[in-house]
C-alpha cells in the first residue's frame, strides 16, 4: 500500500533539500518534482521550503509537515506488516541498526538464516557506535537498533538480547605477560582502545570505576575507530586490548591472539534492542523472536 505520493515526494525533498538529487532519486524530472511540491503548498496555504539562491531549506511549516509525514509513513508501513501478516505471509521493510560488535560479529549468521526463513522481509543493516545507532533511531532512520553501553534515553525502550562478555587480549606470540594477571598490573599493562562514543568502551570504564581504578590511571598507548583495527595491530605489536570475546573467536582459534584472565575480576554486558517507545510493530517483534531463538 502507498500513501499519497506528493507526501513521499516531499519526505525525499526534504531529506536531500535538494529537488534535483531528489529528481535524481526517485527517477522524475526536476519540473515534476517541483509540481508536487507546488501542489502540496497550495493545499497546505503555506510555503514548505525557503529557496536560498542553489539552495532550499525548511519553512517551519515544512518542518511540521515532515514530522507528520514522517508519522504517516510510519503508518501506513505498519498497515503493510499487519496486512502481510493476515495474508500469512511474513513481508516488508526492516531496517536495522547496530553497534559495531554487535553488527560485524553476532548478526551475520542471523540474518541470513532470517533471509531464508522470511524471504519476502527486505533487511538492511547499518553499523555504527551504539551514540550513532541511537540517532538514528530516533531520527526514525532505522526500525530497530541493538546497542551496548549503559543508555537510558527516555524516548527509547531496551530489552536485554545477548551476554557477552569483555576479555583481555594480546598476540599469540606475546611472552611477556603470564596468562594471569591481577587487576592491579592492568594499569601496566599498554592498552589500544576503541574512540569515544563505543559502547565497549564505557562498560570498560563502569567495570574498572566499580573496583576504583580510574581509567586515567591506564597506559592507553592508541584509540582506534574499529575493533578489527585492533585485533590487527594487536598482532604485530607487544599491547593488549580489552575486546568483546565474540569478536575474536576466529583469532583464538587460528592462534592469532590469547586471552589474558584478570583474577576475580571480569567484564560483562548485556547486548540490548532499542526501539522507539510506541513504535513496535509485528515485523520487529518477529525479528527479535528469531534472533533470540538462534542464540540457544
Amino acid at each position: 500500500m502507498h500513501y499519497d505520493f506528493r507526501l513521499y515526494v516531499f519526505k525525499v525533498v526534504a531529506e536531500k533539500l535538494s529537488f534535483t538529487r531528489a529528481a535524481k532519486e526517485l527517477f522524475l524530472s526536476q519540473p515534476s518534482v517541483t509540481n508536487h511540491i507546488k501542489e502540496l503548498e497550495k493545499e497546505a496555504g503555506e510555503a514548505l521550503f525557503e529557496r536560498l539562491g542553489n539552495a532550499i531549506r525548511l519553512t517551519p511549516a515544512g518542518e511540521l509537515f515532515y514530522q507528520y509525514t514522517l508519522n504517516i509513513h510510519g503508518l501506513y508501513k505498519e498497515l503493510d506488516e499487519k496486512i502481510n501478516i493476515l495474508k500469512k505471509a511474513e513481508a516488508g521493510n526492516l531496517k536495522l541498526g547496530a553497534s559495531t560488535t554487535v553488527s560485524h560479529y553476532i548478526l551475520p549468521k542471523i540474518l541470513s538464516s532470517f533471509k531464508v526463513r522470511f524471504p519476502n522481509v527486505n533487511l538492511s543493516l547499518q553499523n555504527g557506535n551504539s551514540e550513532q545507532i541511537e540517532k538514528l533511531l530516533i531520527e526514525k532512520k532505522i526500525d530497530l537498533g541493538i546497542i551496548e553501553g549503559n543508555s537510558n534515553l527516555p524516548q527509547i525502550k531496551y530489552e536485554d538480547f545477548l551476554r557477552d562478555e569483555i576479555v583481555l587480549v594480546v598476540s599469540a606470540r606475546n611472552m611477556a605477560l603470564k596468562s594471569e594477571i591481577t587487576l592491579n598490573e592492568l594499569p601496566n599493562i599498554p592498552l589500544i582502545i576503541r574512540e569515544s562514543g563505543s559502547g565497549t568502551l564505557d562498560i570498560i570504564h563502569s567495570a574498572l570505576s566499580a573496583k576504583n581504578i580510574n581509567t586515567r590511571d591506564l597506559n592507553i598507548q592508541m584509540r582506534l575507530g574499529s575493533t578489527e583495527a585492533i585485533k590487527e595491530y594487536l598482532k604485530f605489536s607487544d599491547s593488549a586490548a580489552l575486546i568483546s570475546v565474540n569478536a575474536v573467536q576466529n583469532e583464538l582459534i587460528r592462534n592469532e591472539l590469547k586471552i589474558i584472565d584478570i583474577a576475580d575480576f571480569e567484564i560483562t554486558r548485556i547486548f540490548k534492542f532499542i526501539a522507539l517507545v510506541g513504535q513496535q510493530s509485528e515485523l520487529i517483534n518477529s525479528f527479535k523472536k528469531f534472533a533470540r531463538r538462534s542464540l540457544r
